[in-house]
């Protein structure tokens, strides 16, 4: 598997400087203008994978920028400062605590800030479209956020927590970042984003949904989970391989196992971190590294799921190993 984490950060107090930075980061037929000769800016970079990126800026100037169609959706939350953004729909006014979608991924924008301190995720539309209900004859047309703020306050916060989250697994050391990991970061944040802002991606389960969880679709489900838990593999995946939609396989599992295709998927992963444990060298191996390799960043969460499955923490295992 191919990790595509990658990290950087500059900084500078250049206002010239910062311009030209600006535009060679973001887009080559940005533009923008600076105000004031005076000021600052400090933007870290984080590529999760092809699909998203986050991007944590902090500027102590304004400045205005023209932008064309950039391709991906992206997400802000500011932290302080203020915020502008002008699209064909409208203007979006943004102050400290908002969450917003600041861009459609078809749209020309104008954006005009001032003492900027903001955290942007940037999503590839395709990606909404794979963590929803992608089945083929189902859905006609991308899924697609269509509206630009947080359907409920509670929604709001739950994207600044999965942002934080995010961070935090991009600062993490890169022995303990695996791709699937980072693979299954980036899900989470398109998933939030459906989670967060009105969409037009189906929710509710229909007749043929109802009428193919059966038997046969479980065991065909299962049968492609045993056998690729090693991959990034999204609900989508799962329902693709056994010739149904998500909801059908939701409702499989649901129906037969009373659990979900995903906490499924963990169980198989948290089997596979019991056998690499069993099999590793304790002098060379930690048992972090080892939860990273099957995607579960949060040590304590993972020492808990381990012990009520195995009885013990995964630290005796590996010393049994």
């Amino acid at each position: 598997m191919e990790a595509h984490l990658v990290s950087e950060s500059f900084e500078t107090t250049d206002i010239a400087v910062a311009e030209q930075l600006m535009r060679d980061t973001y887009s080559g037929h940005l533009r923008l203008e600076a105000h004031g000769r005076h000021g600052g800016m400090r933007v870290s970079q984080a590529q999760l994978s092809p699909a998203v990126r986050l991007d944590d800026m902090r500027f102590s100037f304004s400045y205005e920028a023209e932008s064309p169609p950039i391709g991906v959706i992206t997400i802000g939350h500011l932290r302080s400062g203020r915020a502008s953004y002008r699209s064909h729909d409208g203007e979006r006014l943004i102050g400290p605590g908002d969450v917003v979608l600041c861009f459609q991924p078809d749209q020309y924008c104008t954006v005009s800030c001032a003492d900027l301190d903001i955290g942007i995720a940037s999503i590839d539309p395709a990606l909404l479209s794979r963590v929803a209900d992608t089945a083929p004859g189902r859905r006609r047309e991308p899924v697609r956020l269509t509206g630009y703020t947080p359907v409920t306050s509670q929604a709001a916060r739950l994207w600044e927590s999965s942002y934080g989250y995010a961070q935090s697994v991009a600062g993490q050391p890169g022995a303990l970042v695996s791709p699937l990991l980072v693979a299954s970061v980036a899900r989470l944040l398109a998933a939030t984003a459906l989670s967060v802002f009105p969409n037009n991606a189906l929710t509710d389960p229909t007749i043929e949904d109802r009428r193919d969880a059966h038997s046969a679709t479980l065991r065909r489900a299962i049968a492609f989970i045993d056998e690729h838990p090693h991959r990034d593999i999204t609900v989508a995946d799962i329902a693709a391989a056994a010739y149904v939609s998500v909801r059908a396989v939701q409702l499989a599992f649901r129906r037969h196992l009373g659990t979900t295709p995903m906490a499924y998927l963990r169980r198989v992963r948290l089997d596979r971190a019991h056998r690499d444990l069993l099999g590793a060298d304790p002098a060379v191996t930690t048992v972090g590294q080892i939860a990273a390799r099957w995607g579960f960043s949060d040590h304590s969460r993972f020492t808990a799921a381990y012990g009520q499955e195995y009885g013990h923490p995964p630290s005796s295992t590996l010393r049994q190993g």
